[in-house]
């Protein structure tokens, strides 16, 4: 049957997927070396121990890919996605691999030019088999093989975004069946909703493979009368909360102590997550520091030429889970006072910078030392700014949902800044325009997330009208 090879061999797919990984290891690692070291036809294949070290990689990725769901189903996700994943259990497997040659002291015996060269093929080869793969498929989807009928349950807004995403989407190869609820009036005219009472009989009749409960909360007491007309079909049930209007973040299920429970307001940095961040955190300050001390060295000069005080400007902000830490930066502005629980911030022309203060901040110099705070664990290299306590006071008040952006550590640069949302807040618009960027980047969180962020604070510069 057309529309069900690929769900019949699905378990194949999937198979053939996790081989071409191991593949792309091994090719990766054998033709990093021998564009490090050179080839010629007839040459001789890599050394025993480049060998061994290629082979335990591919080994590796075999045990651990699956642990960090790169082969979950992605049917209903944007392409970027299961290359973004491939990327991110990569980098873990590599640096696995990095923890075993210094735990047996052998470091030094392989060249640091061709593990370069490995990790960036391997995470091309990897990336690329994943996109590949998946373009295939949802090519097929799309001209309707693996495609799979659902039936809505429901007729609120839960229930028509979800048939307008089907709709706008038919590479994720879904087609709604048939709804089933009471006709409201700004409901559309296709599909027409059925009774509910119908429900069991279509599920008889039909070969739906999946049921989509998306009704209302006021409704969801009839969630038990739902599920037993539906206790004599084979198909998917998922339930589909009707949640707009609510703030939600990262929502999904959790099992707690057995129990399962809809996350309405969690942190993305639990388990494989949190450690993937700190590591990237920990590499990248590491890296940035070293690369830019001499410049530091000479700011911190300037800064104690520029007037009397000292180097660095410290200040209480709000962090992770809503613990404070002291943040550093350079100083910027002559030593003045403010009254207890006040914190005026910087305006534009404002006579407390001094002139060299004003270029560190016009150019964004001034946060250098924060990378120290990143190697401290208090921030990440990305993220929302941390704003002083006196501020998140004002803020929480004026803002629904705003302490929400603490469910992460605060970053050096963020979604918000590099989009422009960055320097004096001066009105509500602002607050709110920064928290949506703010939430946006926890709800969509990811290693590739962070690197474009990254690049695009390279790519866009520092310096920014707002910076004052």
């Amino acid at each position: 049957m057309r529309t069900g090879i690929l769900k019949t061999h699905s378990a194949t797919i999937s198979a053939i997927t996790r081989v071409l990984d191991v593949l792309a290891v091994l090719a990766s690692g054998v033709l990093a070396y021998y564009l490090r070291f050179g080839w010629k036809w007839g040459g001789k294949l890599p050394p025993v121990d480049y060998a061994a070290l290629v082979l335990i990689g591919g080994l590796l990725a075999a045990l651990l890919f699956p642990m960090f769901g790169v082969y979950h189903s992605w049917r209903a996700r944007g392409l970027f996605a299961p290359a973004a994943r491939a990327f991110a259990a990569w980098f873990l497997v590599f640096s696995a691999l990095l923890a075993l040659l210094v735990l047996a002291k052998q470091g030094t015996d392989f060249s640091r030019l061709w593990m370069a060269a490995w990790a960036g093929l391997g995470a091309l080869f990897l990336m690329g088999v994943r996109l590949c793969v998946f373009t295939v498929l949802r090519a097929m989807r799309r001209r309707g093989y693996n495609r799979r009928d659902v039936a809505v349950v429901g007729t609120g807004p839960a229930a028509r975004d979800l048939i307008r995403q089907v709709d706008e989407n038919p590479w994720a190869g879904y087609r709604i069946a048939a709804v089933f609820g009471k006709r409201n009036g700004d409901w559309p005219n296709d599909p027409p909703p059925r009774p509910l009472e119908e429900l069991p009989r279509f599920m008889e009749s039909s070969t739906a493979d999946e049921v989509w409960v998306a009704i209302p909360l006021e409704e969801s007491a009839r969630l038990r009368e739902i599920l037993k007309a539906l206790r004599g079909t084979t198909a998917n049930v998922r339930y589909v909360p009707d949640l707009f209007g609510l703030y939600l973040l990262n929502h999904g299920v959790s099992d707690v102590l057995g129990r399962p429970m809809i996350d309405l307001s969690t942190s993305p940095m639990e388990g494989p997550n949190r450690l993937l961040k700190a590591i990237e955190d920990r590499v990248l300050a590491g890296l940035i520091l070293l690369l830019v001390s001499p410049l530091m060295v000479l700011i911190a000069i300037g800064v104690k030429l520029s007037s009397p005080g000292p180097v660095l400007f410290r200040q209480r902000r709000l962090g992770w889970d809503g613990r404070p830490f002291e943040v550093w930066k350079f100083r910027t502005m002559k030593m003045h006072e403010e009254p207890d629980g006040q914190v005026t911030q910087a305006r534009r022309k404002d006579p407390r910078v001094t002139s060299f203060g004003a270029f560190l901040r016009r150019t964004s110099l001034d946060e250098l030392p924060q990378f120290f705070n990143v190697l401290k664990g208090d921030m990440s290299i990305v993220g929302p700014r941390p704003h002083a306590l006196e501020h998140n006071e004002e803020f929480k008040r004026l803002v629904d949902g705003y302490m929400l952006r603490n469910k992460v550590k605060p970053g050096i640069t963020g979604w918000a800044q590099v989009n422009g949302w960055r320097g004096e807040i001066d009105g509500e618009e602002k607050i709110h325009k920064r928290l949506e960027h703010d939430l946006y980047y926890i709800e969509h969180w990811s290693l590739a997330f962070d690197i474009k962020i990254i690049l695009l604070t390279l790519r866009r510069g520092f310096v920014h009208r707002n910076a004052y």
